[in-house]
């Protein structure tokens, strides 16, 4: 039988989401709990691959087990009181064999946050700007990324993937009383593309570049014509969608 795990962790203390020989991450975590508890030795699929530093408010993880697992409030009880403090499992549900966390993902959506003055409480979860950004500008750059579909030039160079082509369906800067969000929802991500964009987007916002030159940065595809890589301890994954077809009893 295949499980799906609905989890959210800090990624501060971890070297990503993906197990690591010799470095300690989320994967690992989890999967060390799993087995206690299942008394057996369980790998676990994740919905993506978040960087080291990166946090979730919402990630999933599949596995099979031969057990039944039927008090699913009795299961996340046991194994919230086995992990850290900074991973939560939030939910458990039963899903069809064929069910796969990663590729069944209708979309994903990610936020960055920012913030301009000094504040002790979103140093560690959010980027600290040098200099105050024009959000009008900012915004209406953002949604030339949505007429586009190849993002090559906010891809980590060398990334062994098939295409660069994503779905955008949605991108825009929210000013708060005291820090900013980016939101970007799309069907897939390049590996560090959030991070690129946001990075981009904020030379936009300094009136280092143009949209224009944005434009141009997306269609020629070069990743070092695009703008650098904010720091991973602002980004949170913290939406994915799957179809209901895939959850036994629809979750």
């Amino acid at each position: 039988m295949r499980f799906f795990l609905e989890i959210a962790y800090r990624g501060t203390h971890y070297h990503g989401w993906q197990r690591q020989p010799n470095a300690e991450t989320v994967q690992q975590v989890i999967e060390n709990s799993l087995s206690i508890i299942l008394n057996e030795t369980v790998a676990i699929m994740g919905a993506g691959r978040t960087d080291t530093g990166v946090h979730a408010k919402q990630m999933f993880a599949h596995f099979d087990t031969d057990q039944k697992l039927e008090n699913a409030n009795d299961f996340v009880f046991k194994m919230n009181a086995l992990l850290p403090k900074d991973i939560v499992i939030k939910n458990l549900f039963r899903v069809s064999d064929s069910a796969h966390c990663r590729f069944d993902a209708i979309y994903r959506t990610y936020e960055y946050w920012v913030y301009e003055t000094k504040n002790p409480f979103l140093e560690s979860f959010a980027y600290r700007l040098k200099s105050n950004v024009d959000y009008h500008v900012m915004n209406q750059t953002a949604q030339l990324l949505l007429e586009h579909n190849n993002f090559k030039c906010f891809s980590k160079s060398n990334t062994d993937v098939s295409t660069f082509e994503c779905d955008i369906t949605k991108a825009g800067w929210k000013p708060h009383e005291e820090y900013s969000v980016f939101t970007i929802t799309a069907n897939r991500f390049l590996r560090n593309m959030v991070r690129a964009i946001v990075g981009t987007l904020l030379d936009v916002g300094m009136h280092k570049i143009t949209s224009e030159e944005l434009k141009m940065i997306v269609e020629i595809k070069e990743r070092s014509k695009a703008g650098f890589s904010v720091p991973p301890h602002g980004l949170y994954l913290t939406d994915i969608q799957y179809p209901k077809n895939i959850y036994v009893n629809n979750g």
